[in-house]
């Protein structure tokens, strides 16, 4: 144990506090890593891919004001997920928090939730931001065509979404030098591409063709498209646009083993991602808003709002050249997202979460990268796609799923970090991240968890009427079968050798698994 305790450095020295001998190498500068962190979010790209739901379902002013509402929120999860980040810097990332955050005799019944909720709603964003992407791909090729391309669900899903996967999983199969190199810029290109979109919608949109203060802010951009629903409430489906984008925060910490200084990087780079994201997108939401033209003629034939937007302001070569950069933008979201799922199926098994016997939980000793667990997600990141051979509203459910088990396994270690802080068996230690005991520290950890549960509850119901079989919102039955089935299994099998959260130290040394964290002291260590 000395010997590899003494050739290790701070970072690696603070994971093994934390009970995990070091598995990636560390190539993640300070840049690299906030730039995945903006990259998990989009931003252009993520606003193009679900601008149709607040705008087609609440109208104009829906689009504004939920992004802004529900980008407030996300400040104070993205917030309370960065301090308990900084304390648990590793690749497991919250699932591998949470178990920590209670009593012993508790750990392996959370870790086992969390984990399958993050693991899901991960699967479920990789596939929507797929699914997104290769709608943008094929909606150029609408407005490139002038109408003349007929878009088939069998040539969407089948061809476009499930390659574009392949090449995301071949790209993440690359050693992990190379995907630091890689996502470094891949925050120039969000940046700069949302940027360009402002600047040149401004700049070739008239005056008097820009919509007025109260279309844009006010009750004359209120318009009820559920068939339904009544006005309030669709108004507040518009959140799905803000909530999905603003999501995935910890896919920083599942990068950690991986970063630099990763108790300071990792939180500050999901601070600045979820502040920038939130204050950028609602002034594209409000640009798109300002020169989008007639409401009756969106989204039109691409079926994309934006690019319909872009179109009739820049006309169609100025519209497509600057939407590559938007698919770019997509393109990136998948490739980080890829990346952070991975670690985390690589995480679970690891910890015998998965009836794999730890398959998933091997690192290639040639790239230094989950080889397996890639190929795991990359699979099965098609399945949701597939719901789309169903109905293209049954489809739309991936977002709200993303949406519903993410922040569903966010706020479960928020809410025990508060409930067990001064537990002896927990005894939170802060990272450098940290908002301290008093009100800004609670107020954050209080809020997140109401609105989290509030969105949730909004997300689960169909967003038209009447309710239909094509059109029904599933969901909330897919989040909740896929947990009832995990806790069958848990209780029937999986609790004989599922203990939460692995130490891997013993491991290391020929000795059996430790099967939860023990905070070493620097004394044991030397």
């Amino acid at each position: 144990m000395t010997s590899v305790h003494s050739s290790v450095d701070e970072d690696d020295k603070e994971l093994l506090a934390l009970g995990y001998v070091p598995s990636f190498k560390r190539e993640f500068s300070n840049l690299a890593t906030i730039s995945f962190a903006f990259s998990i979010m989009g931003l252009c790209s993520s606003i193009a891919t679900t601008f149709n739901t607040p705008l087609t379902l609440g109208g104009p002013s829906a689009v504004v004001w939920c992004w802004i509402l529900g980008a407030s929120m996300c400040f104070t999860l993205g917030s309370s997920i960065a301090e308990i980040v900084s304390a648990f810097p590793t690749c497991g990332g919250l699932y591998t928090a949470s178990a920590q955050l209670t009593p012993r005799k508790y750990r392996a019944i959370v870790g086992w939730v969390v984990g399958w909720l993050n693991i899901l709603g991960q699967i479920a964003g990789v596939s929507s931001t797929e699914f997104g992407l290769s709608g943008m791909i094929l909606a150029a090729a609408v407005i490139g065509k002038d109408g003349d391309f007929e878009v088939t669900q069998v040539r969407k899903v089948v061809g476009l979404f499930a390659g574009l996967l392949v090449v995301h999983g071949l790209l993440n199969s690359l050693a992990t030098r190379h995907l630091a190199r890689l996502t470094k810029y891949f925050v120039f290109v969000n940046l700069g591409a949302t940027a360009l979109i402002i600047i040149v919608l401004l700049a070739t949109t008239p005056r008097s063709e820009m919509h007025s203060a109260s279309y844009v802010f006010g009750s004359a951009g209120i318009a009820n498209g559920t068939g339904g629903w009544n006005t309030g409430l669709a108004f507040l489906f518009g959140l799905l646009s803000v909530q999905w984008t603003m999501t995935d925060y910890d896919a920083t910490a599942h990068i950690s083993e991986e970063v630099k200084r990763a108790a300071y990087a990792a939180p500050a780079a999901i601070f600045i991602a979820v502040v920038g994201t939130g204050l950028i997108g609602w002034l594209l939401n409000i640009v798109l808003v300002l020169c989008s033209g007639d409401l009756a003629g969106l989204p039109g034939p691409s079926g994309s709002a934006v690019l319909q937007i872009m179109t009739l302001r820049m006309g169609k070569t100025g519209a497509l050249i600057l939407w590559v950069f938007v698919c770019l933008t997509a393109f990136f979201v998948v490739q980080t997202a890829l990346q952070a799922v991975s670690r985390t199926v690589f995480a679970f098994s690891r910890d015998h979460g998965l009836p794999d016997r730890g398959y998933f939980g091997y690192n290639s000793t040639l790239t230094h990268t989950p080889l397996r667990a890639i190929w795991f997600c990359t699979i099965f990141s098609i399945l949701p796609g597939l719901l789309d051979l169903a109905s293209p509203a049954a489809a739309n459910a991936i977002f709200s799923l993303t949406a519903i088990a993410l922040d569903l396994s966010y706020i479960i270690p928020i809410f025990l970090r508060r409930l067990f802080e001064n537990h002896p068996e927990v005894m939170f230690k802060p990272g450098p991240f940290y908002m301290g005991n008093g009100l800004l520290g609670w107020g954050a950890n209080i809020t997140c968890i109401i609105w989290t549960l509030f969105v949730c509850v909004i997300f689960s119901f169909p967003t038209l009427k009447p309710v239909t079989a094509l059109n029904m919102n599933y969901a909330s039955v897919i989040t909740i079968g896929v947990l009832f089935c995990s806790l069958v299994w848990y209780v029937l099998d999986a609790h004989k050798h599922y203990k939460g959260p692995t130490s891997n130290i013993r491991e290391l040394d020929g000795g059996a698994p430790t099967y939860e964290k023990e905070k070493t002291s620097e004394a044991d260590m030397a």
